[in-house]
């Protein structure tokens, strides 16, 4: 099978990450203005409720799914019994979950006040069990992936547009998000065919999948908690209009950590590959690289949307969501810290087996999440658990790298940290400026101070030869005239 380079896949990844920037800058402020902040806020509480059920449903296998199929990617016999096992594993959980789920449907007050809504989310349930994304990510097939979810992302859009005209047709958002965000699924299970066979070629041992899976459960639990718990508590503790504030508030935090982490995705197939062959020094040097990535840009992008939060909240949603601004900046800081985190969680400790390290971190970032919203929420509201998502990221952040403080220690050493903070210091003071004296409107003030934000942090960085920045230019470079 044809393996294309961590630079391909992380070009097709990036084509699908700008694609994710794209489409809510694109939907969100029609979005917004049609729903009001009553019908975003009842969207977000759904789909923040089926994340959980997805959670039971998928057990782990997102992450381990991945891992162990990237092992055995070279034989497919051993491909395709492992994806038998998972795919049975994964039958039988989403089948309790859909149980558990149309009980609490008729049992939980809230639940019930939107069952239509839920229902229609819920069908994305089905979709990710069948959609084995696990399997195209093992398979580094981040071409079709990108391709795929493009078409289903364009599709979803044509139907907001056409369906979605007034604030109660909120139900109806609901399943055209399914078909936008899930559509994909469907088209990765009927073209399993073509990399695995469905014929039974011995007993299955699915008793070898339970423990690993357990734990990438445990750590997707964890995740879930301190990712969702903040939308959830929001309804039940301030109702619709105050997680219609929170969900726009990180709108924009949501996009640019799906860009900063983006490398990682293509990255844990290859890394696993690299521990499975005991290539430590390959396993270093594409940690080093991905850490500079973060870095660079998570800081970068950090600072600016720091700065126009005000703009960006105009811009995507109106002055009805200006109360979005606080919860905004506060939650700016954690683009970095996940960033960060992902490297040492999914991309260190992960592919070499070492995920109940990464559970516990999360857990204790889920607790300090949750004593954080019961103390803040009823007082400050979306800004309160923007404060306390970010105190647990911080504490996520803080375990891990302490555990790894030995491996990070000499990888930190070569990255020129002086560079980019001169780097950010010269960018910050031109996007400000540029801004300052630009009275063209939110939108051209944006782009203005956009254009020279990032304009002149690129520029210093390649004056004083940061070394990521211009090996990636180089090599871009190369390609160019390779093609040309």
């Amino acid at each position: 099978m044809k393996t294309h380079s961590v630079k391909f896949n992380f070009i097709m990844n990036a084509i699908l990450t700008v694609s994710s920037v794209l489409f809510p800058l694109i939907t969100f402020p029609y979005i917004s203005r049609v729903l009001l902040v009553a019908g975003n806020g009842k969207v977000a509480f759904a789909t923040s409720v089926v994340s959980y059920f997805t959670m039971f449903a998928s057990l782990g296998l997102p992450t381990y799914g991945v891992r162990a199929c990237a092992k055995v990617r070279d034989d497919k016999e051993k491909l395709s019994q492992t994806v038998q096992e998972l795919l049975i594993i994964s039958g039988i959980t989403t089948a309790i979950t859909y149980i558990v789920f149309f009980v609490s449907l008729f049992v939980i007050p809230e639940f019930a006040a939107e069952r239509k809504l839920l229902m229609v989310t819920a069908l994305s349930i089905g979709l990710t069990s069948i959609g084995v994304q696990w399997l195209y990510n093992a398979l580094e097939q981040y071409s079709y992936i990108t391709t795929c979810a493009l078409v289903f992302k364009v599709i979803g859009m044509a139907l907001m547009f056409v369906l979605i005209r007034k604030p109660e047709d909120y139900v109806l958002y609901g399943f055209v998000y399914v078909v936008g965000s899930f559509g994909s699924y469907v088209m990765n299970f009927l073209r399993l065919r073509k990399f695995v066979s469905f014929k039974k070629t011995g007993s299955y041992n699915l008793r070898q999948h339970i423990k690993p899976t357990l734990r990438f459960f445990l750590l997707s639990a964890a995740t879930s908690v301190y990712l969702n718990l903040d939308v959830v508590m929001l309804q039940f503790m301030k109702g619709d209009i105050e997680v219609g504030y929170y969900n726009a508030g990180i709108k924009v935090k949501t996009v640019l950590v799906t860009c900063v982490t983006s490398l990682g995705t293509v990255m844990l197939p290859r890394l696993s590959y690299y521990v499975q062959q005991e290539a430590e020094e390959a396993f270093r040097k594409l940690v080093a690289k991905a850490l500079s990535f973060v870095l660079i840009v998570a800081t970068a992008v950090s600072i600016y949307f720091t700065l126009y939060a005000k703009e960006s909240i105009l811009l995507l949603a109106g002055k009805d969501f200006l109360p979005a601004v606080g919860p905004m900046v506060i939650l700016m800081p954690t683009v970095l810290l996940i960033g960060l985190s992902n490297i040492t969680g999914i991309q260190i400790l992960t592919p070499r087996g070492e995920e109940i390290k990464v559970v516990y971190s999360v857990t204790a970032g889920a607790v300090l999440d949750f004593v954080f919203n019961l103390i803040l929420i009823p007082k400050f509201g979306a800004d309160g658990a923007a404060f306390s998502t970010l105190m647990a990221e911080v504490l996520v952040l803080a375990i891990q790298g302490f555990g790894l403080h030995k491996e990070l220690k000499g990888i930190v050493k070569e990255i020129q940290v002086w560079k980019i903070i001169l780097g950010l210091a010269g960018a910050t003071a031109a996007g400000y400026f540029a801004g300052a004296l630009t009275n063209l409107g939110i939108f051209f003030t944006l782009c203005v101070s956009a254009l020279f934000f990032f304009g002149t942090y690129g520029i210093i960085l390649l004056m004083l030869r940061e070394t990521f920045v211009t090996s990636t230019l180089e090599s871009c470079l190369r390609l160019v005239k390779k093609r040309g």
